[in-house]
């Protein structure tokens, strides 16, 4: 069994990104995100209503890290630290070496790779500082952008499970893709 251990803040670094811990100053930048119907689409999790959904938001993904249970950082410009995007180990089995990827950026950088940047680093991370034997991401087939994503870092399709998600009166399929440590 793995043990994670998250403090100090492991703040990581890309050419073009900081990804840091996700702070209540952040809470503007993450409602843009968390109440915009186009970048929730394919994410099975209530829309942000008021700002006081994302502190509390901001409140669990914190408790998390703490917890060492998961770990998320907020995606920045490293010329603005403003935050446009959120990525991370939304939840971990360290039992089994493993953990579940998760991220979402701001329309408005869309484009430009840097999900693309910041989860090869986040990826770099979980194999070596966190020792994983694997990383799963579970998308809605839907969302080509996220696929294409995923194949561009290496991860396989490893299984399309059909209508397994009930969310706003309706099933849709997921499909987890891996990616396997192969150093170890």
């Amino acid at each position: 069994m793995l043990y994670f251990n998250f403090e100090p803040f492991p703040v990581l670094s890309t050419p073009r990104l900081s990804l840091r811990k996700i702070q209540e100053k952040d809470v503007e930048d993450l409602f843009v995100m968390r109440s915009n119907k186009e970048v929730m689409k394919f994410i099975p999790r209530p829309v942000a209503q008021q700002k006081e959904d994302v502190l509390s938001l901001i409140e669990q993904i914190n408790n998390g890290i703490s917890k060492n249970e998961s770990i998320n950082w907020g995606i920045a410009l490293k010329e603005s630290d403003h935050l446009i995007g959120t990525i991370g180990y939304v939840r971990s089995k360290p039992e089994h070496h493993r953990a579940e990827v998760g991220y979402m950026l701001n329309p408005l950088f869309h484009g430009q790779n840097l999900t693309y940047e910041a989860l090869g680093e986040v990826i770099r991370f979980g194999f070596t500082q966190m020792k994983l034997h694997s990383i799963e991401a579970i998308i809605d087939p839907r969302n080509i952008a996220s696929e294409k994503l995923l194949l561009k870092c290496n991860f396989n399709k490893e299984a399309h499970l059909k209508e397994n998600v009930f969310w706003n009166n309706e099933y849709s399929d997921s499909v987890i893709y891996t990616l396997l440590n192969k150093v170890h």
